[in-house]
C-alpha cells in the first residue's frame, strides 16, 4: 500500500520555538490555523525571544504571500511543498470545542486540523506542536499529532567528560604521563578521542585524570587544586575546573543533576579569574511557575526577580564562607559586588548587549530554546568566555524537553569544535540526603 503524503498544520508554540519552522518540513504541504495568526499577534510587542520570533514568522509570511491570497495554497520554493493559511472551520464529524470547551485557542486549533482531514483525504494530516497536552487532546479525537523534531538530539550525544574512561591502559603509559605530565596521544585514546576530551585513563587500580590537547596532539595530566576555597571532589569536577580555566576554550557546557557543583564551580572559576575580566556575570532565565508572566507578582522589580536569583546569591555566600570575614579573598568578592564587577541578574536584563571582556555564566540553560542559546553566543566579543550550566532532564518550560532543549542542542552541535568543551557531572556532592533522592525520588 502506497504510503500517504503529509500535510503539516502547526501551532504556535511550534513557530515560537523556532521562526523558520514553516520550512522545515521538506517537499510536504505546511498549514496553520487563523488563531495562530491571532496568538503570533499578540506575542509580536516585546524584546524576549518568544518576541522576535512572532515578528519574525509575520514578516516571512507577509513576504511569502506578496499580493496573493492566503487561502490558496502558496508554494514555499525549490524543493519544498505548500502553505496556506486555514480559516475557522468546523469540521462535520468531531467538534473539538464541543468536547472540551467552547473559546480555547486549543481547540480552534484542533479543529482547523480536523477540518482539513476531512478535505484532504489523500494527505496524513500532522498536527506539530510543542504543548503536550495538546497532542494528547488532539490524539484523543483521533488526528496524528507529533512534536517538533527539527534540532532534537540524541541522548547518546549528550554524554560528557565522565563517558570516555578507558580501561587497561598500559601501565607505564599512566606513570610517565603522572611524572611528565602529558605524552603524545599516539593512539591511546582511539575511537573515544575528542577534541577538549576529558578522560580517565584507568589500570587496575591505578588510574590518571587527564585531557586531550588537539593543539598539540597530547594527552595532559589533571590535578585536583584548589580554586578560590573551593577543591573539587570527583574527577568530574576537576575536569569541569580545567575547562573553566583553560584560555583556549571560550564556550563550556556544564551538564549535571541537582548538588552536582555545576554552578558552584563555574562561579569559582570566574572569581579566580576576575583580573582577566572587566565583569563576571551571572544570568538564569525566569520561567513563570503555572506560566503567569512575572508581572502578576506583587512588589518592584527587584522583589519579583528576587527568588529566581536566590540560587545564584546562595553560591556566592557559600564561596566567601570560605574565607574569615577579614580575608583578602572575602574582601575581594565584596568589593568586587559593590562596584559592579560581578552581577547577579535575569536573562532578560541583558539581552541586547555586547558581551566583551565578560565572564558569562548562564545557570538554568535547559530552560532556553536552541535560538536563545545561539543568540547569545553570537554576542560574544573579544576576550569572553561563555558557561552554560543545567540539567537536560530537569526542564521547567512547557515547550521543552531533555532533546529540544538549548543546552542539549549546544553540546550535539559543538561536539569536536576547537573553541569548544563539554563536562558532563555526574556524582552529586551536596548530601547524602541529596543524592537519595536523585537516585531514588
Amino acid at each position: 500500500m502506497a504510503k500517504k503524503e503529509k500535510l503539516f498544520v502547526l501551532d504556535t508554540s511550534v513557530l515560537l520555538h523556532d521562526h523558520q519552522s514553516i520550512t522545515n518540513f521538506k517537499n510536504n504541504n505546511v498549514a496553520i490555523p487563523i488563531t495562530v495568526l491571532e496568538e503570533l499577534d499578540k506575542f509580536k510587542v516585546g524584546n524576549d525571544t518568544k518576541n522576535f520570533s512572532a515578528r519574525e514568522v509575520i514578516r516571512f509570511i507577509d513576504k511569502l504571500s506578496g499580493n496573493g491570497s492566503l487561502q490558496e495554497w502558496i508554494t514555499l520554493g525549490k524543493g519544498l511543498g505548500k502553505f496556506k493559511i486555514v480559516m475557522d472551520h468546523t469540521p462535520l464529524s468531531i467538534n473539538a470545542e464541543q468536547v472540551y470547551a467552547y473559546g480555547k485557542n486549543d481547540h480552534k486549533i484542533i479543529n482547523a486540523a480536523l477540518f482539513l482531514k476531512e478535505q484532504e483525504t489523500k494527505l496524513t494530516v500532522v498536527l506539530v506542536t510543542k504543548d503536550i497536552n495538546l497532542r494528547i487532546k488532539a490524539k484523543a479525537l483521533g488526528l496524528v499529532a507529533e512534536d517538533y523534531e527539527t534540532g532534537k538530539v540524541s541522548n547518546e550525544n549528550l554524554k560528557g567528560a565522565s563517558s570516555y574512561g578507558i580501561e587497561n591502559v598500559d601501565s607505564e603509559i599512566i606513570r610517565e604521563i603522572f611524572l611528565k605530565g602529558g605524552i603524545e596521544e599516539n593512539g591511546i585514546l582511539g575511537a573515544k578521542k575528542v577534541t577538549n576530551g576529558y578522560y580517565i585513563l584507568k589500570n587496575g587500580k591505578t588510574s590518571s585524570l587527564a585531557f586531550y590537547n588537539h593543539i598539540t596532539n597530547h594527552i595532559e595530566r589533571i590535578e585536583k587544586e584548589f580554586i578560590y576555597g573551593i577543591k573539587p571532589k570527583n574527577a568530574e569536577q576537576a575536569f569541569a575546573f580545567h575547562a573553566l580555566l583553560n584560555n583556549e576554550v571560550k564556550l563550556v557546557a556544564l551538564q549535571g543533576v541537582a548538588g552536582t557543583g555545576k554552578t558552584l564551580l563555574a562561579l569559582a572559576a570566574a572569581l579566580e579569574q576576575n583580573k582577566q575580566y572587566n565583569q563576571i556575570i551571572l544570568a538564569r532565565p525566569i520561567v513563570p511557575l503555572s506560566n503567569r508572566e512575572i508581572g502578576f507578582l506583587p512588589g518592584d522589580a527587584n522583589d519579583k526577580i528576587g527568588p529566581y536569583m536566590e540560587p545564584l546569591w546562595d553560591n556566592l555566600k557559600f564561596i566567601k564562607s570560605q574565607f574569615g570575614e577579614n580575608e583578602k579573598k572575602n574582601r575581594a568578592i565584596q568589593e568586587m559586588q559593590d562596584s559592579g564587577k560581578i552581577i547577579i541578574t535575569p536573562l532578560a536584563f541583558i539581552r541586547g548587549r555586547s558581551l566583551s571582556n565578560i565572564m558569562f555564566i548562564v545557570d538554568e540553560a535547559q530552560n532556553l530554546t536552541p535560538h536563545e542559546v545561539k543568540t547569545i553566543i553570537t554576542r560574544a566579543g573579544e576576550n569572553t568566555k561563555i558557561i552554560f550550566t543545567g540539567d537536560v532532564h530537569q526542564i521547567d518550560s512547557p515547550y521543552l524537553d531533555e532533546n529540544s532543549n538549548g543546552l542539549a542542542y549546544l553540546i550535539d552541535r559543538l561536539k569536536n569544535q576547537p573553541l569548544f568543551t563539554n563536562v558532563k557531572l555526574e556524582k552529586g556532592e551536596r548530601s547524602e540526603l541529596a543524592n537519595l533522592a536523585n537516585d531514588l525520588l
